[in-house]
């Protein structure tokens, strides 16, 4: 058995009730769709303070990824289909150098940092996605589609506004939601040009510790879902 946190236990959305984790422990950090875990991955917790969350996503890592249902990635189906579709969770790995990945309570969306080998930064991936809701084995939250990317020269972009549009047009999602999305969009790009927290931190410079262990995908990663 790997030593994420049982996730059997009684979870809250208040941090007293899932507790502090300590840098080394391993949790879930998981994407909803409604009541169904589509988005999966076990993460080694760096920080995690009232201010900020920081995890890492180690490459090699088993991780849970939603999928075309007849098994192929999503962005295999042209973007009128895309969310027409439906999606199957499938177990994958995930490469690459690994992901940092940062959160801060309330904030509708998490900020990943990417290397190229070698440690040659990449720059800064803004996710939004619904504030997270904690319990005693990890983060659950509802991915929003829209991003944002961030050179190391702080230069930004818009991702993925392509997707946004076809899932309103897919009734995926409604006008609303698609204009308060747009608004996280616009709130998360002051964050950037306001160059705060966790822009300003060094996470650039922040390397892993050799001696974790690689996170272990349990059986029961679906389990105790938590709806917000």
């Amino acid at each position: 058995m790997s030593n994420i946190l049982r996730m059997h236990e009684h979870f809250d959305d208040s941090r007293s009730a899932a507790g502090t984790w300590s840098p080394g422990d391993q949790v879930l950090w998981r994407y909803l769709r409604g009541d169904q875990v589509l988005d999966c991955r076990p993460v080694t917790v760096v920080r995690d303070d009232p201010d900020q969350l920081a995890v890492w996503l180690a490459g090699g890592t088993s991780r849970v990824k939603p999928m075309l249902p007849d098994g192929s990635d999503i962005r295999t189906a042209p973007i009128e289909r895309r969310f027409r579709l439906g999606r199957i969770p499938s177990v994958v790995e995930w490469h690459g150098t690994g992901v940092l990945m940062l959160a801060r309570p309330g904030e509708p969306w998490s900020v990943w940092l990417f290397w190229q080998p070698g440690w040659r930064f990449s720059g800064w991936y803004v996710n939004l996605e619904r504030p997270r809701t904690r319990w005693a084995g990890g983060v659950d939250t509802e991915d929003h589609v829209l991003d944002v990317w961030v050179t190391p020269d702080r230069r930004w972009e818009y991702k993925d506004e392509d997707e946004l549009a076809a899932s309103r047009e897919a009734g995926r999602l409604t006008d609303r939601q698609v204009e308060a999305i747009e608004a996280e969009g616009r709130a998360a790009v002051a964050a950037i040009e306001a160059w705060g927290a966790p822009f300003d931190q060094g996470w650039e410079n922040w390397r892993p510790d050799p001696a974790w262990p690689l996170p272990q995908l349990p059986d029961d990663w679906a389990d105790n879902v938590r709806i917000a």
